[in-house]
């Protein structure tokens, strides 16, 4: 059984379902709960009736690697399966957007410096419009459907993207030598107002609604741009488009790695653990 990121879930399924075809084993049953929602089941404890494999757009965290020891589960392998980038796509219909991390900071943040302005004291977010963030952007209301916090997609983009914004305010980044606690809470807390509008773990429902409202944005994984360019176009950062090319050489600023974990006790107990790794490492699976 597979648990985890929405946005591994289509290429865990894609080799869940060869694997299921080619050899002897049984297809595993692949869920998409997002990475944090995976990692918390599989760390539940060892047995039958938790997952073998989380799949996550993010590395685990500490804390998750003390959860899960807590509850027995001691030797976890963790799987480097690829690179990608976060998103920010309108429908193709609406005119493309040229964003900066420091505009998608100052569009979702919780708390701004006054005025946009560096050195600005920390005010609640005051700005509705996309204008109001830079007079280079329409005058659309800010409304960005993306993941809700169990999600790895939203960890990386509170931390690629947001803190990538707040730290191009000098005022803020002295804040991490001095108040590292503060300086999280500020850079990576997004606006409650419904500026920001948690739209759960299913990126294809983000892409539909992006395709009935031409205002909004979203946020995903750049296999839902790649499998919806009919429909979809994705917005530079910081004058970067979000290519294959782009994402894989680094050049995208808002680009992650992609793992899944494998529960060692597991191996042996659970039949086809060790085939269903080789399928999806081998040259067919992950090749170009």
């Amino acid at each position: 059984r597979i648990v985890g990121s929405s946005t591994v879930f289509p290429f865990s399924t894609a080799v869940a379902e060869t694997f299921g075809r080619s050899t002897k084993f049984r297809t595993p049953v692949v869920e998409s709960t997002g990475s944090g929602g995976g990692l918390k089941l599989f760390c539940a404890g060892v047995g039958t009736s938790t997952p073998d494999i989380p799949n996550a757009s993010r590395r685990i965290k500490k804390s998750e690697v003390a959860r899960c020891a807590k509850n027995g589960v001691g030797k976890i392998t963790e799987v480097k399966v690829g690179f990608d980038g976060i998103v920010i796509a309108n429908a193709k219909s609406a005119p493309p957007m040229k964003l900066t991390r420091r505009f998608l900071y100052l569009a979702l943040a919780k708390r701004v410096p006054a005025g946009n302005k560096d050195g600005g004291k920390l005010v609640a977010n005051p700005n509705k419009t996309w204008k109001d963030v830079d007079p280079s952007l329409p005058a659309i209301k800010i409304e960005v459907l993306g993941p809700p916090p169990t999600s790895g997609t939203r960890d990386a983009f509170d931390e690629l993207a947001m803190e990538g914004g707040c730290k191009t305010f000098a005022s803020i980044l002295a804040l991490k030598k001095s108040d590292k606690r503060t300086f999280k809470a500020v850079c990576q807390g997004l606006r409650e107002d419904g500026a920001y509008i948690e739209a759960g773990e299913n990126d294809n429902l983000i892409v539909q609604k992006l395709v009935a409202n031409k205002r909004a944005l979203g946020v995903f994984g750049f296999s839902y741009l790649d499998q919806n360019g009919d429909k979809i176009q994705g917005s530079t950062v910081d004058g970067v488009a979000p290519s294959f090319e782009n994402i894989s050489d680094g050049k995208y600023p808002i680009s992650r790695s992609l793992y899944f974990y494998v529960k060692n006790a597991h191996i042996g107990s659970i039949p086809g653990i060790k085939a269903y790794i080789a399928e999806f490492t081998s040259e067919k699976a992950w090749g170009p």
